[in-house]
This record gives structure tokens, sequence and C-alpha cells, in this order.
């Protein structure tokens, strides 16, 4: 089920999503390996940002910016970030996690 991020990005600007990790028994937990992607919501390829590889920890902030937030009509989008993380926890290893957060982008008229 993907997630709806409050916050809105504006086109070209920079726009940072925290991600913080946690067990099924809801415990902070720092993942063994972490992969981000960004898409559009048919899931087309965003700036070449595909299997992102991130600094395992408990957090981790995903900064996108320039291309990542570009905007090619004059209308307001929808983008994708694909969170895959692998951990271990008290019910056993390897565990996939897999989430989408999903984040409006505001069309700058200016621009």
């Amino acid at each position: 089920m993907p997630l709806y991020i409050e916050e809105e990005a504006f086109e070209n600007s920079t726009f940072i999503l925290e991600v913080s990790f946690f067990d099924e028994s809801e415990e902070s937990v720092m993942p063994k390996s972490v992969v981000w992607s960004l898409t559009d919501i048919p899931g087309n390829l965003i700036n070449n940002r595909d299997e992102v590889i991130e600094t395992p920890s408990t957090t981790i902030y995903i900064t996108l910016s320039g291309d990542d937030l570009a905007i090619e009509d004059d209308s307001d989008v929808v983008r994708v970030i694909t969170i895959k993380a692998i951990y271990d926890s008290d019910i056993g290893t390897d565990l996939p996690l897999i989430e989408d957060y999903r984040f409006k982008i505001n069309n700058v008229r200016a621009i």
C-alpha cells in the first residue's frame, strides 16, 4: 500500500524525504541494505534513479533536486519513491521490506 507524503515538492527545487525503518514489532531496525528508485505513477523511471544505493541506517534521508523534480508540462504531478530494504529481526533473517512513497510536485508557473 503506497504511503502519501503530505509535504509537497516544488518543480526543480529540493525535496528531502526522511525514511525510518521498523520491524514487525515497531522497533527501530537498521537494514542490512537499502536501495530506492524514482518513478512516475505508471512506473516510468525518472532521471535514471534506479536502485540507488544508500548507506544502511535506522533513518535515511533521500535528497531529490533539479531533474528529479522536473515537470514537462503545465500540470502538477505525482512521483513515487520505492524503497527496498533487507533486514533481520527476531522472526527471521534477510527479510524484505518494500514500500512506495508518493508525493506531489507543484508546477512553478514562472519557470
